[in-house]
């Protein structure tokens, strides 16, 4: 049955703010994560925070990748501000794997060749620095050089196999640059994670996470916008109306305005949404901060968004009024 992880042993904080808070307070130990995600949607920045909070927790780390330089990583840290000491990176590129003549063999394919140097040279560096973190990026690279769907499945498994009992919380980086369906992959990974980056006609790119699965955790569904700023990731959990259920002292609640008051028998209902509708220039807008000042003078808390008008000229129009 799936519950929320509380203790701070049975799971690991991915150091995002706001994704703990999806996913229930972080990401269960000792098992392997799935995510997937377009180019530039944010996988890699993703993977050094999660290995960063490792560090702060006194954790050991190793970012292993397969397709981006170690500079290319290190450039993406410095732009965030972030120091990598304490952090294996290690570089692993198709290139560097090349046969030479003398390795060659006649009886394998060489794409099985390499991928098996590969493996096994990642493998050495997780059990050399005894990482209880570990960032793979990405898979594609991986999935290029087994050419076949099941030769694919069979190292991700061997990876998986590899990882348990060892005590590492395994990202898998995904770019999905493949056509082909991956939910097999996800089906091998305890848990996935999904990136998002859409452009829109008008206006910046929106992003957005959304957990896919996550066993044994009740993760909080649906999408959930992100931003990507200076310091990393920073996701906005959807807000669920069930979850936030506050005691309402019954009653109107009034405007101040007497006339407007007699009208509505006192005011509208407290714990209610009104609509207030009405051509440009009606007075929508003064009347909806109306009823906020006359909140506020009696001591009540109240939040007001503006969508359309900076705040300043909405503080200009309550002083005009």
């Amino acid at each position: 049955m799936a519950t929320e992880l509380s203790g701070l042993d049975e799971v690991a904080g991915t150091g995002i703010p706001g994704l703990d808070h999806v996913v229930r307070g972080g990401l269960p130990r000792n098992r392997m994560y799935l995510v997937q995600g377009d180019p530039g949607s944010g996988k890699t920045t993703m993977g050094l925070q999660f290995l960063l909070e490792g560090k702060r927790c006194g954790e050991s780390g190793i970012y292993i990748t397969f397709s981006e330089t170690r500079d290319e990583i290190m450039a993406v840290a410095r732009s965030h501000g972030w120091s990598l000491d304490g952090i294996h990176l290690v570089e692993t590129t198709a290139a560097e794997q090349q046969l030479t003549m003398q390795d060659e063999n006649t009886l394998f394919e060489p794409s099985e060749v390499e991928l098996r140097e590969m493996i096994e040279r990642l493998l050495a560096e997780i059990e050399r620095t005894h990482a209880a973190r570990v960032v793979l990026d990405s898979l594609s690279e991986m999935r290029l050089l087994a050419q076949s769907g099941l030769r694919y499945r069979r190292q991700v498994l061997g990876l998986k196999q590899f990882f348990t009992g060892r005590q590492c919380t395994v990202l898998m980086l995904d770019d999905r640059t493949t056509q082909d369906d991956d939910r097999q992959l996800q089906s091998l990974a305890h848990g996935v994670i999904s990136l998002e980056n859409r452009p829109l006609d008008y206006g910046t790119d929106r992003r957005r996470l959304r957990i896919v699965k996550l066993r044994a955790v009740t993760a909080r569904s649906g999408y959930h916008e992100f931003a990507i700023l200076k310091g990393g990731l920073r996701v906005f959990p959807r807000v669920v109306a069930a979850e936030h259920t506050p005691q309402v002292s019954p009653g109107p609640l009034p405007s101040g305005i007497e006339a407007l008051d007699h009208l509505l028998g006192g005011g509208p209902d407290r714990g209610t949404a009104t609509l207030i509708m009405g051509p440009a220039g009606s007075g929508k807008s003064t009347l909806a901060l109306r009823y906020a000042l006359a909140s506020a003078e009696r001591g009540e808390p109240v939040s007001v968004f503006a969508f359309d008008e900076r705040v300043q000229t909405m503080v200009a129009r309550v002083r005009d009024s």
